[in-house]
């Protein structure tokens, strides 16, 4: 049996859990995230703890039943505490900004890029436009989101100049070596 799959997912204070068949609403503080699961578990609220448990032992079923139990997991976390990515923006002239709910990121192009926020997403800007925290309740909308913003400049090994996530180790490559020869 999954051993992430068996654990029973406790329900905080002020969050209110409605399953609807395999349909699941999970309601907080923060706001509110639905979400259907496939077919192969059954989900049921016990003493405050949401448990999910599989129909059969089944190859595809097994797979779904720690998955289940993890979103499950992250939709009350999200909709109690939320989620956030922070980037770092890494080189001369780069910055970004805020115009509005809108990111406008200034990362060595001849433009300005402009990134919209997916919904449910906010963005917040520091330390003078060098870091960029994504906002949500919505684990995997935070996460993409933080992406989009990473994809527009990533990192390049030779100067670390980008856009990474903060924490993110960068491997670093030599540059050219010089002429070595004769007649320099």
């Amino acid at each position: 049996m999954s051993r992430i799959g068996r654990l029973p997912i406790p329900i905080p204070k002020g969050v209110d859990v409605r399953i609807d068949g395999l349909t699941v609403t999970v309601k907080g503080p923060k706001g509110e995230l639905t979400k259907t699961f496939p077919e192969g578990v059954t989900i049921a609220v016990e003493d405050g703890k949401i448990v999910v448990r599989r129909v059969s032992d089944n190859r595809r079923h097994k797979a779904f039943h720690g998955l289940t139990r993890a979103l499950l997991a992250n939709m009350v976390e999200g909709v109690t505490k939320g989620f956030e990515k922070k980037l770092e923006i890494e080189g001369v002239g780069y910055r970004a900004e805020l115009q509005g709910k809108d990111l406008v990121l200034w990362v060595g192009y001849s433009h300005p890029v402009r990134l919209q926020p997916l919904p449910g997403v906010t963005f917040k800007v520091e330390r003078g436009g060098r870091e960029i925290t994504v906002q949500g309740i919505d684990k995997q909308v935070v996460g993409e989101m933080a992406a989009r913003i990473r994809r527009v400049r990533p990192p390049e090994p030779y100067k670390g100049k980008g856009i990474r996530y903060a924490g993110e180790h960068i491997r670093r490559k030599a540059g050219k070596a010089g002429k070595i020869g004769k007649g320099g």
